[in-house]
């Protein structure tokens, strides 16, 4: 289980004046290109499960993550997330011919067909994120800038195995420096599938 405080920064303004303060505890910045895929019959869909495929540019990489039973309330996620490094040659060939994921040899793809039942897939596309990485006060920071096509959304995530905590401590910061924020209502697979932003 995947459990992440998120917080939506309402504009770029805002992002900016985030990324600033935080700037002395910047540790890597990633420039990630998602897409994502269904069974082709809605397999996954229809048991509010999904597979992604990551790229990073950062250090060429892929993964191949399987998200099922997303609940997100009052800025906190709980999500059930399996995740597998995939040779990004493997990757990149999937994400062009979504049919070939039923043939690569991973745990992650083997349960998104044998435990949900998929017999085929299907892209159903994606979109790109910059993704700041800070450490601060001992938590891991990610300022997402998420560009969907239809518009930008900007967002922090934490993940934490205390996230009441670490969500106060984030709007204790917020608060301080006169950054507005609001509780994240929506995944960005959710608002990317809807078509438009929240």
């Amino acid at each position: 289980m995947e459990v992440e405080v998120k917080l939506r920064i309402p504009d770029a303004g805002a992002h900016r004046r985030v990324t600033d303060v935080l700037a002395p505890f910047h540790v890597k910045t990633h420039r990630q290109e998602n897409h994502f895929f269904d069974g082709s019959a809605g397999e996954l869909s229809a048991l509010r499960a999904v597979l992604r495929l990551r790229f990073s540019d950062k250090d060429p990489s892929c993964v191949v993550t399987l998200k099922a039973k997303a609940v997100l309330v009052d800025g906190i996620s709980r999500v059930e997330e399996d995740e597998e490094v995939l040779d990004p040659s493997i990757g990149r060939d999937c994400a062009a011919e979504p049919a070939k994921l039923s043939a690569v040899e991973s745990r992650v793809v083997r349960r998104a067909r044998e435990e949900f039942g998929v017999l085929g897939f299907v892209g159903l596309g994606g979109f790109g994120n910059v993704r700041q990485v800070y450490e601060w006060k001992g938590l891991k920071l990610e300022v997402d800038e998420t560009d969907f096509g239809f518009g930008t959304v900007y967002e922090i995530e934490c993940e934490s195995d205390n996230p009441e905590d670490a969500k106060k401590l984030l709007e204790e910061f917020l608060k301080d420096h006169g950054i507005d924020y609001s509780y994240s209502e929506k995944s960005k697979f959710a608002i990317f599938r809807s078509g438009k932003l929240p």
